[in-house]
Order: structure tokens, then C-alpha cells, then sequence
């Protein structure tokens, strides 16, 4: 039990167990139209066998025929947003939906759920880590007010928009303290902000009403790009990975899936390791003066010559502008390096292809990929196959306010020609991650 207070005048208030899944609602902004295309995403996190709270808001329930979509227990039942016709929509070419979609946050307060500590919110398109939210949550007091959430990857989009709003198809989450004073303000203060065209700037504008700022958590991913998401996602911040959007807007992420079954196979290392999914390690290997980078759960890179460690933590930009014609299209809110035209030029990357545990730890194993070219015609090792061991990763409150990059060993293996061992584990203390 965490006692937050040792006052004895302090009241039972003072005193919690530890954030759980059971403490969160989830509001999710779509419409009767999206939906059906959409569930398909909300269904690779939501846990039916789980008890989670929440709701869908649509525009109206589905017709007659489509009567078995309100009552799939797959997935979050569906609610009827309120009619927002009497308020002003003055955005030229945007969408009044925007002021349904603000709303979500005052009808999903309104949902009067007991026991929330926080409510999260997002798009029918944003697929959440419930439980790496949790824990990240779990850091901050929810008694608090407390506006958690990410801006755009794309720095134009920032620039038009705002840099310290929270973006809600990355989602964000709003402490229940501030939520149910916001949601008794709201109505009164969107009224003022019938010029701005999304739903979450009018959720930022009146959070700011209030005086709260945003704690910014870089585990909210908005995907403001188009094209391959490789380079974005093998370089994830040392931080638990909490949203993707836009999966409708990149290729798959794995080849040779379609966008949903890629989801699916990830998922498959997000249940065993929520934690560690996407986490990027770097070792390397002095025999052949290659640098090797893990991404945990997705994708193992083999650089045939020798990166600093700065340089192989920059997002390789492997994807397309969000927008074009301007002359910020391609100016980024993280340092990026260039992702090769020519294959041959690229690293070797192995995706992941199958995972398993015991005792012994896990073992994720990662299958070289055939997009790119093979190896340097010099070198003796060639390995078709990467087995990665880790322990399961369980960050404590300490780990997650001082976050460190794990360390990884190049292991001997059975057969070094054809297959690569490593092993992940914490750094020591004075340890520095570099070739020896």
C-alpha cells in the first residue's frame, strides 16, 4: 500500500492502492460511419476480460441490420453523443463534428463511473497500450490537476496548431480532479472557441482557461507521416509506448501484412512484454566493427560499420511529409538521419517473427528481411536469424521519472553463420554504451 501522506490528520484519501486498469474510463471520439471500420483497431487493446470502462461516442446508433455492432463484447459499448447544434462552428472547411468529438470529454465525466482516477481519450483510430498507460500514470498524483499527453511529430502541424496542446488522436489523459471541473465549465467555454477547427484545441483551450499547462509524456504518438513508420518506431524514447494513430495513413508495419494483422503480430510481444515493446537497445559487435540495434518486439537493424550512440538513436526518416507544399513539410520534432534511397545502402533489418517464455526469461526471435540487400560480399558472418533474451521489464516509480537505456551482449552462438544471439539487460552503474 503507498502512503502518500503520514499526517494524522491526514484522511483516508491519503491513502491508495496502486493505479490499476479498473481506475481508468475511456472516451473515444467516432461516428456511425467510421466505426465499422474502425472497431477492428479499438478491438487489439480493449480486454473484454478485463473489466474496463468507457464508452464510444457516435453520432447515432447503428441501423437495424447492424444491430450486432452495439452489442459486441469485444469491444466498448457504443453511446449516443448529445446534439451540439446550438453551438457555433466557424472554422472555414473544417468539420462541426469537432465540437461532438470536444464534447466527449463532459459526456464521458458524465458517465458518473465510480472510483476513476483517470480518464483517457482518444480517436476511433488510436490504438492505446492500456497497460503501459497505467503505469505511466501511475506516476503522477490524479489528485492533481493534470493534463498528460504529446503534440505532433510534424513540426508544421505544431507551428498551425499549437506546441503545447495535447493531440487527441496521439490521446491524452486528464487527472478525474481537473476532469470533473473542466466538465462543469465546459459548455460556457467552448462557446469562445468556435474559430478553432479540432476537438482538441478546444479541450487545450479551455484546460489553459483553467491555468493547467501540458505534461508532456513522448509515449503518445499522433503519426502525423505518411509511408513507412519504420524509422519512427525502431527509435522510440526510452518510455513506455502508450498510442499510435493513423495506422489507416502508413504502410503496415510489418511486410508482407496487411495494416491490421501487422497490429495483431505486435500485440503478440505487447501480451507478453507491455512494457519493453519498442524499446531500443544498442551493442555492438567488435569482431566486424558492426553496430546492432534492438528494437524490442519489432525489429533488429545490423550497421555494418561502426555509429556513435547518438547517431543510432536519431529517427531514421524513412517516411513521407504529413503535408506538402510548405517550407516546413519536412522539419520534424526529433532529430532525424537519413533513411537511404538505395536498399543496398540501408542497414540489414530483421523483423520480428515469433516469441516465447518460461522460467528462463523471453526469447523473441527476428527473421531478416529480404526488402533490403544482403550482406557486405567480405563478411564471414552472415546470420539469416536473430534470438534476442531479456527478463520481462517492470518499471518501478524510480525507473519511470529517471529513465535509462538497457545494455545488450553479442552472445557466441551455435551456429554464429547463420544465427545471431543477444542478450538485453540493465546497464551497470558506471556503465557506457559504446564499441569497445
Amino acid at each position: 500500500m503507498l502512503i502518500l501522506s503520514t499526517s494524522k490528520h491526514s484522511s483516508t484519501q491519503d491513502v491508495y492502492e496502486p493505479t490499476t486498469l479498473d481506475h481508468l474510463v475511456f472516451g473515444i471520439a467516432s461516428s456511425v460511419t467510421s466505426w465499422p471500420m474502425r472497431k477492428e483497431y479499438t478491438k487489439l487493446w480493449w480486454k473484454p476480460n478485463i473489466r474496463m470502462k468507457g464508452c464510444v461516442f457516435v453520432d447515432s446508433l447503428p441501423t437495424p441490420v447492424e444491430e450486432n455492432a452495439k452489442n459486441d463484447y469485444s469491444l466498448p459499448p457504443l453511446c449516443v453523443s448529445e446534439d451540439t447544434s446550438k453551438f457555433r462552428y466557424t472554422y472555414r472547411g473544417g468539420l462541426r463534428s469537432a465540437i461532438r468529438g470536444a464534447r466527449v470529454v463532459k459526456e464521458t465525466v458524465a458517465l458518473n463511473h465510480s472510483n476513476v482516477r483517470w480518464y483517457v481519450f482518444g480517436d476511433d483510430d488510436t490504438v492505446f497500450f492500456p497497460e503501459n498507460l497505467v503505469k505511466t500514470l501511475s506516476k503522477y498524483d490524479h489528485r492533481l490537476w493534470h493534463y498528460v499527453g504529446a503534440n505532433s511529430e510534424s513540426y508544421k502541424q505544431n507551428w498551425f496548431f499549437g506546441f503545447d496542446m495535447a493531440y487527441g488522436g496521439a490521446g491524452f489523459a486528464i487527472s478525474s480532479s481537473l476532469a470533473k471541473v473542466l466538465a462543469k465549465v465546459f459548455d460556457s467555454c467552448i462557446e469562445r472557441y468556435s474559430h478553432v477547427y479540432g476537438s482538441d484545441a478546444r479541450v487545450y483551450s479551455c484546460i489553459t482557461e483553467l491555468g493547467v499547462g501540458l505534461t508532456y509524456e513522448p509515449g503518445f504518438h499522433q503519426v502525423d507521416l505518411k509511408g513507412n513508420a519504420f524509422g519512427l518506431l525502431a527509435a522510440h524514447p526510452v518510455t513506455p509506448l502508450l498510442s499510435l494513430h493513423h495506422p489507416d495513413n502508413i504502410d503496415p508495419i510489418f511486410p508482407n501484412m496487411t495494416n491490421t494483422q501487422a497490429l495483431h503480430h505486435l500485440f503478440e510481444a505487447v501480451t507478453v512484454d507491455s512494457q519493453r515493446i519498442l524499446q531500443q537497445t544498442v551493442c555492438y559487435d567488435r569482431r566486424f566493427s558492426w553496430t546492432i540495434s534492438v528494437s524490442w518486439g519489432y525489429a533488429v537493424q545490423i550497421f555494418q560499420n561502426h555509429l556513435f550512440l547518438p547517431d543510432v538513436v536519431r529517427v531514421q526518416g524513412s517516411f513521407k511529409y504529413w503535408t506538402k507544399g510548405t517550407l516546413m513539410q519536412d522539419l520534424y520534432t526529433f532529430n532525424t538521419r537519413e533513411f537511404h534511397p538505395d536498399p543496398c545502402r540501408r542497414p540489414i533489418i530483421f523483423y520480428l517473427d515469433n516469441l516465447s517464455h518460461g522460467k528462463g526469461g523471453i526469447i523473441s526471435s527476428y527473421r531478416k528481411s529480404f526488402q533490403n540487400c544482403s550482406y557486405d560480399k567480405a563478411s564471414r558472418n552472415r546470420p539469416e536469424v536473430i534470438i534476442v533474451t531479456t527478463n520481462k521489464l517492470d518499471l518501478d516509480i524510480k525507473q519511470l521519472k529517471t529513465p535509462r537505456r538497457h545494455c545488450c551482449d553479442v552472445l557466441p552462438s551455435i551456429a554464429p553463420d547463420l544465427i545471431m544471439e543477444i542478450a538485453i539487460r540493465e546497464c551497470k552503474e558506471d556503465e557506457l554504451i559504446y564499441m569497445h
